[in-house]
Parts: structure tokens; C-alpha cells; sequence
């Protein structure tokens, strides 16, 4: 079912019961996440038979999900709490990078912990799967909705899961409906009719000054609505554009398919099958040949044509690379990403400006993430004493980012080389940086000078 067509009807029901709600989520933001969901998945409105997917919209959503956790190094220590946290949080960290790029090819994602027979375990969110209602003044989501749907049959079952942070208590309700059309909801029936939802609580309140789960959200300015307060898709402002290339590579391909060597032969030199009347070309070369009929005779045209004309590809590879360098402009990513790098002429400069442009949002990036998972091991912390998990205790969370998007780790050690030769960095300095020593360490561990005879 479509996200803006399942934001209508979570609307009806809950304005039903609490009067108009004025959502968050509008509908031209609902459509923005289905288009961004389009794309990504290769279903963007302008594919056609003659316009195919460049696979633009998923390459940046990923190459920007690999730059934000790219050697993430992150750990929970401190207590034997922290021991029993460690799991799960290893486990989401795993399996962190590809939800990731959900998160960044849709504008969002939550990462929601709960508890079940085997312990905390975690589900992922993606923005078209949740429909967020308030917010406040930091950002922070107050009230949403999540959708748990299956089939059976003919019959369609909805699950509601209410979240709304109020007083000092997260509030936390089911709602279970079935339908037998995806025109509506349906009627509303018990949690405890469906057997995988019988083990919730309808209403669980539980005393909490944030969310029990943590929310990624694409940190660019939302263009698209500017009083939303919603993430935005990191290919947002360049959907014109990708349009356009799909359609550029789309020619390219067309260019080479229909300017492909071929002989064109007068038909009435072709075998014929006397069952088909088709004609019988040699085996494997049935794309070499085609048939023609030449009306005005030999003397005007040869019985045989070779076809094989130039190829535009230059002209036309060259404008698609041109686009390409546009698009990564507009998604905050370093030229030579998508496009080639190779036949762009950058100085120094232009090199430098477009990687620290890149490092910047990356970094923009990696900030939200660690508050979404600080905010998700929040989470897991508070079911354990709830549950009784494990042992009370606290937790340390530390996270480690790399940096190597802005810094060649070979060409800043060469430089190190340069300035020991120079005089300028001592010995010791050098080890502690590259072989991480302490200053003390790396005297101590010197090679002795070597002896020289007299």
C-alpha cells in the first residue's frame, strides 16, 4: 500500500478517537518518501522502455552510508550491565552500514530495541514504514506511529504501535484492525486475536523523558517542505538531475545498440526454411545479418551493405559525466565519486574544497547517527531494568569516527618522513604518531644508533 495512502488512514482512526491531530508528516512529505523509495529501489516515475536506471539513486545512498560508518569503532564499557548491553550493541553495529543506507536513501531511520524470549533485540525502521506526528523544539520526536502489516488469505492484517513522550512517561499503545481490501484499515479487532501480536500489552506507561527508541535523520535543510522538521533523502535535491542522466545513459546505450555493425543482404540471396519461410543465417551470427528488400534492383543498390556507422560516444559520455559531477555537487559528495575521475582537470584546490565539502556533511551525518544510537542503547539499558535483564549498573558509550575521507593517511606519513629528514619532527614524535606509543614509549623503543669504526 502506498506510505501517503496508509498516512490518510492512520489519520482517520487516530482523529476518530483524539480529535483532529495536525501531523507532522504532510502529505507532500509522504509523497517525497515515496518517490525517494521509487528511485532507490529502481521504480522512479520517469523509467520507461526507453529510459532505463543509471542505478544512481542506490550508488549514493550507499557510497554515503559506507563514508558515515567507514571504520566506526564504538563499545560499551564499564559495569557488568555494560558486559550484557555489549551483545545486542555488537550485533546492531554489524549489521549497522546496510540499514544505514535505508536511512540515508529514505531520509530516515529509527532504530527501535524491544525484548523478547531471547533478550534485547533490535528492528529497523525505515522512514516509509513510520509516520511521525510531533516533534519538539530540538527535534526530537514526541508522537509517532509505526505499522506492522501481514496477509492471510484475504485478509489483511494492521497493527498500530502508538509511541507518545508526554509528562515524563513514554506511552506506548497497540492497535490491531482487519480488512479484506487495501482501501481502509478495516475494523478494529483485539491485540490478542492475532496470534503473533497476542503476547502485547495494549497500553504499556512507562516513566521516561525520552523516546525509547533513536531516530536517524538525514542532517541537510529539507528543501522540499522547510517547515517540516522530517529528514530528507541525501539525493533529494538532485532528482531533476538523475532524472535527466538516466534518460543521457539511456542514449548512450541506444547509441550503441542501434549503430551495432551489422550486413545488410538483399533477400533474395537468404535460404529460406521451406516450413517458416523465415530465413536460415549461419548459427551464431543471426544478429549480423538482416534482411533487405531492395526494390530498385541491383544496379542501384549491391546485393550486400556493410552497416557500421560512427559511434557518438564521446560527445555523449561526455555530457553524462558532466551530469554525473552536478549530481555529486548536489548530494555533498567529492567529485570522481560517480563521475570519472580521469577526465576532469582539478587543481589542488578544487580537489581539497570538494573532499572538505564531503567531510563535512559525513561528519554532519556521523553526528546524528551517534545520537540515534546513543538513544537506542538508552533504550536497551531501560528494558534491562525493567526486565531485569542484568545486573544494575553504568555504561560508558564510546564512538571513534574516521577521518580518512579528508586525510591520505599515506601522503600525511610521507610528509612526517620529510619533516624527521628536515630536522623538524623528532624520531620519537614520528613513532608515537604512526605506531601508537607514548612519547616515553617511543624514545625508549629507538633503534641504538649505530657503531662506527675509527
Amino acid at each position: 500500500m502506498k506510505y501517503s495512502k496508509m498516512l490518510g488512514m492512520i489519520q482517520q482512526v487516530l482523529s476518530k478517537d483524539d480529535g483532529r491531530i495536525d501531523f507532522a508528516l504532510t502529505a507532500k512529505m509522504a509523497k517525497r518518501i515515496e518517490l525517494w523509495s521509487r528511485m532507490y529501489e529502481g521504480r522512479a516515475p520517469w523509467l520507461s522502455e526507453t529510459v532505463q536506471d543509471a542505478e544512481l539513486s542506490p550508488a549514493i545512498a550507499s557510497e554515503t552510508a559506507r563514508l558515515i560508518t567507514l571504520e566506526l569503532q564504538s563499545e560499551i564499557t564499564g559495569s557488568a550491565r555494560a558486559e550484557y548491553l555489549a551483545n545486542p550493541y555488537n550485533t546492531l553495529l554489524g549489521s549497522l552500514r546496510r540499514y544505514v543506507e535505508y536511512g540515508c536513501a529514505k531520509g530516515g531511520l529509527i532504530i527501535k530495541p524491544y525484548v523478547s524470549s531471547r533478550g534485547i533485540e533490535i528492528q529497523y525502521v525505515q522512514a516509509d514504514c513510520f509516520f511521525p506526528i510531533d516533534f519538539d523544539a530540538s527535534g526530537n520526536i514526541t508522537r509517532c506511529v509505526f505499522l506492522d502489516q501481514f496477509r492471510k488469505g484475504d485478509k489483511i492484517y494492521s497493527r498500530l504501535e502508538v509511541h507518545l513522550l508526554e509528562n515524563g512517561y513514554a506511552k506506548i499503545s497497540n492497535r490491531a484492525f482487519l480488512a479484506t481490501n487495501d482501501y481502509t484499515l478495516g475494523s478494529e479487532i483485539s491485540i490478542a486475536m492475532v496470534d503473533r501480536w497476542s503476547e502485547l500489552a495494549p497500553t504499556a506507561i512507562l516513566p521516561s523523558d525520552r523516546q525509547l527508541f533513536g531516530y536517524f535523520k538525514v542532517p541537510l535543510a529539507n528543501a522540499d517542505d522547510s517547515d517540516s522538521p522530517l529528514g530528507v533523502s541525501t539525493y533529494s535535491r538532485a532528482i531533476g538531475l538523475t532524472s535527466e542522466a538516466d534518460r543521457r545513459n539511456s542514449q548512450i546505450n541506444w547509441e550503441y545498440s542501434a549503430k551495432e555493425a551489422a550486413i545488410h543482404a538483399n533477400s533474395s540471396l537468404l535460404k529460406r526454411n521451406q516450413e517458416t519461410q523465415k530465413p536460415e543465417l549461419p548459427k551464431g551470427k543471426e544478429r549480423l545479418y538482416r534482411e533487405v528488400d531492395y526494390n530498385t534492383g541491383p544496379t542501384d543498390k549491391p546485393f550486400f551493405e556493410t552497416f557500421s556507422p560512427d559511434i557518438r560516444d564521446v560527445s555523449l559520455y561526455n555530457g553524462f559525466n558532466n551530469l554525473l559531477r552536478r549530481i555529486e555537487f548536489n548530494c555533498c559528495l567529492a567529485y570522481g565519486t560517480l563521475s570519472d575521475p580521469q577526465n576532469i582537470d582539478k587543481t589542488a584546490t578544487e580537489i581539497k574544497a570538494s573532499k572538505q565539502r564531503s567531510y563535512t556533511y559525513v561528519s554532519d551525518c556521523q553526528m546524528a547517527l551517534q545520537k540515534a544510537l546513543e538513544d537506542a542503547v538508552y533504550a536497551m539499558d531501560y528494558y534491562c531494568s525493567l526486565y531485569h535483564l542484568a545486573l544494575t549498573g553504568t555504561y560508558e558509550l564510546s564512538f571513534k569516527w574516521d577521518d580518512s575521507i579528508i586525510i591520505d593517511a599515506e601522503q600525511e606519513r610521507e610528509q612526517d618522513r620529510k619533516d624527521v629528514a628536515m630536522g623538524v619532527m623528532k624520531l620519537e614524535e614520528y613513532r608515537a604518531k604512526w605506531y601508537g606509543e607514548t612519547l616515553e614509549e617511543a624514545a625508549k623503543n629507538l633503534p641504538e644508533p649505530a657503531l662506527t669504526e675509527e
